[in-house]
């Protein structure tokens, strides 16, 4: 297997993700970089949008607690992902963004131009979740490295 010095990868902790990882630090070399981004998808901003919401306190005590879920998600993912590179002997680095997948991962890649990017493949029809995908048929031709896609593990 190729080893590459530079390898990003965009990834949520899901199960199909969590596979693109295992890819991610199996083609990155001991005393390589992985850059992890993290997306939060910009569906999330119109969470505030409820009729129940109906009054400024309830909304904000509503929106504290959806940031603050998020925030626990995001930062037990990282310190997963940053114990793995670690233990790989691998430098380790993290992003979060807000807004669409796609367009987030194609930024992301331009600031910091690695060897490889790594995806997972959407979930299969039938798992429950949230619908929110990066589209590889765009990626492909937009990105400056490699683009390495995943199956979602059986």
């Amino acid at each position: 297997m190729p080893d590459f010095t530079h390898v990003l990868i965009a990834s949520h902790g899901t199960p199909g993700a969590q596979a693109a990882e295992q890819s991610a630090l199996a083609w990155c070399r001991t005393g390589g970089r992985l850059s992890h981004l993290v997306v939060v998808p910009d569906l999330w901003s119109g969470m505030m949008g409820d009729d129940w919401l109906n009054n400024a306190s309830t909304r904000d005590t509503y929106g504290k607690y959806v940031e603050g879920e998020l925030q626990r998600e995001i930062d037990l993912h990282v310190e997963r992902l940053r114990a793995q590179t670690a233990a790989a002997g691998i430098t380790y680095e993290y992003k979060v963004m807000f807004g669409k997948p796609t367009a987030c991962l194609l930024e992301y890649e331009r600031e910091r131009t690695p060897d490889l990017v790594v995806i997972g493949t959407p979930r299969p029809k039938g798992q429950l979740g949230l619908r929110s995908r990066m589209h590889p048929e765009r990626l492909g031709g937009e990105l400056m490295a490699p683009l390495l896609v995943i199956p979602y593990p059986r």
